[in-house]
């Protein structure tokens, strides 16, 4: 089903763009940060030159490896919120555990987001099954994302699956279509 051009754009939801993760030596360090990282950046300059919605998630969790007092949990320089860019602190993995979020989210009729950023196999799976469950419609930018190594086993493995299990509950597509239909966002 075509969404009309006379439609709001998406919203570009920006996961978790912490300094945290990529800081290394630390337990969940992504390994693949940088790549990710300039396609977030790249797709973030795109919504802000046509000044579309975007809306940015800060993990807070209480755990002893993620200190929110830390400056390690500060923003990444050049992705970090703009004046008017909405922001979510959240305290588990999906989005929808912060109220102000829940709440937001709840009052746009036919929410529609376009995700990116880190943590991909704890925020932004988490908050596409959160979101899926409340009839919101997420859209996955797969070479704009990054997760930590796991304990064990290939890493471009177990991001291709996480990918794959997000796929069952969001669309997943390249950033290429994004930048391409960028006259006209296709959701």
């Amino acid at each position: 089903m075509p969404v009309s051009v006379y439609d709001d754009p998406p919203i570009l939801v920006c996961a978790d763009l912490q300094v945290e993760y990529l800081t290394e030596g630390r337990r969940h360090v992504i390994l693949d940060g940088d790549a990710a990282g300039a396609r977030c950046l790249e797709l973030l300059t795109l919504w802000r030159t046509n000044l579309w919605p975007v809306m940015h998630l800060k993990r807070i969790a209480q755990a002893a490896w993620f200190n929110p007092a830390s400056k390690l949990t500060d923003w990444i320089a050049e992705l970090k919120p703009r004046p008017g860019e909405m922001t979510f602190e959240h305290p588990l993995p999906s989005a929808y555990s912060s109220s102000r979020f829940a709440d937001y989210t709840a009052n746009i009729r036919n929410l529609r987001c376009v995700l990116l950023g880190f943590s991909l196999d704890e925020t932004i799976l988490a908050t596409v099954v959160d979101g899926f469950h409340r009839s919101h419609r997420y859209q996955l930018v797969s070479d704009a994302v990054a997760c930590r190594h796991p304990g064990s086993g290939d890493p471009t493995t177990y991001r291709g699956s996480v990918v794959n299990v997000i796929g069952n509950f969001a669309t997943v597509r390249p950033s290429a279509e994004f930048i391409k239909t960028s006259g006209a966002i296709a959701v």
